[in-house]
């Protein structure tokens, strides 16, 4: 599809995807970028730099997809929507009823705003979770659903639901499956933060980070802004009613991981490993990339140490600017 003078609606498009989403999508003649985001998950922080263009709004009346009339009231004149909303994967494992609600309904909704205001295009944003443990590696897009989890089943139910609507309404899309994606924006705070900030939280304390396992187990990291270039490619192609990995095809394992963290930050600590507490989550997971850059473009160009160099320095950063704030109105750093 063609983008230029284009009306293009990120729902979820304040958090960490949707955020660098809207950053590659100012480096194109688009007309309006509407964020359309109920600031759970996301956050205006993320949008600071984009909101300085005046085509980037938020959309002011609401941004939750589960009141239809205003979700549809938001695609009105919309081009193309991208949809990033979701609970989140431990999320989903502690609160299945609204992870049903949200990823699966709400789902439902977006898919329906869009055939009622004849959206052109839709990106869905799928997952690796849809795979579970590798049966082949790397895994390209016809590997089994072999998921454990509830926030895999969502997602897989947001794909059947998306091929169902295309053939009974024509709904034009295509699904991203993103591997294990890390960059600047990345929440590090709560109890649902990822593996890489969990170790760099240890890092600071001037302690060992832990590795879950014997550290063999091993994944496909790629970069937020990768990511987001992925969004882009995808909306821009002519491809329809399928799904790509979106990853580097290349094998890290959590080892390999904490090594390059404590090599970057020039942290002596030894790895501490403990043993693996989580039954629903996988262990190996490495993406096939061949299917994405073949039909809609789409490469990684941020190998992993490059990308961890980012998101550190971006920590760093948040954390200072964090500090200060709060030291500003007397309140504890």
């Amino acid at each position: 599809m063609d983008l230029r003078g284009s009306k293009l609606v990120l729902v979820g498009g304040a958090g960490l995807i949707g955020s660098h989403t809207v950053d590659h999508l100012l480096n194109i003649d688009v007309k309006e970028i509407l964020i359309y985001d109920n600031f759970v998950r996301g956050s205006r922080e993320n949008l600071q730099e984009a909101l300085k263009d005046p085509r980037v709004k938020i959309y002011d009346v609401g941004g939750d997809i589960m009141q239809t009339d205003i979700l549809q009231s938001a695609f009105e004149g919309a081009d193309g929507v991208f949809h990033f909303a979701a609970l989140w994967l431990l999320q989903c494992h502690e609160y299945p009823r609204s992870a049903f609600d949200v990823n699966i309904r709400g789902t439902f909704n977006v898919m329906e705003a869009c055939v009622a205001k004849g959206v052109k295009r839709l990106v869905y944003s799928s997952s690796a979770s849809v795979y579970g443990d590798a049966v082949k590696e790397p895994m390209d897009e016809d590997h089994i659903y072999n998921n454990k989890n509830f926030y895999g089943a969502t997602k897989i139910a947001g794909e059947a639901m998306l091929r169902a609507f295309h053939h009974r309404y024509g709904i034009n899309y295509v699904g991203l499956r993103y591997m294990n994606v890390y960059g600047p924006r990345q929440d590090y705070h709560g109890a649902y933060i990822a593996v890489i900030m969990k170790m760099l939280d240890a890092i600071d304390r001037g302690q060992s980070p832990t590795v879950m396992g014997d550290g063999s187990e091993a994944f496909d990291f790629v970069a937020v802004e990768d990511c987001g270039l992925a969004n882009v490619c995808a909306m821009k192609a002519t491809s329809t009613d399928q799904n790509y990995n979106v990853g580097t095809g290349k094998r890290t394992s959590l080892k390999e991981l904490a090594e390059l963290l404590l090599e970057i930050t020039g942290c002596e600590k030894p790895i501490n490993y403990a043993p693996r507490s989580q039954a629903t989550l996988v262990r190996n997971r490495i993406g096939c990339p061949k299917k994405a850059s073949a039909e809609i473009g789409f490469t990684a160009s941020i190998d992993l140490r490059e990308g961890l160099k980012r998101l550190i320095e971006w920590r760093k950063n948040h954390k200072a600017a964090v500090a200060a704030r709060r030291k500003a109105v007397g309140l504890p750093e």
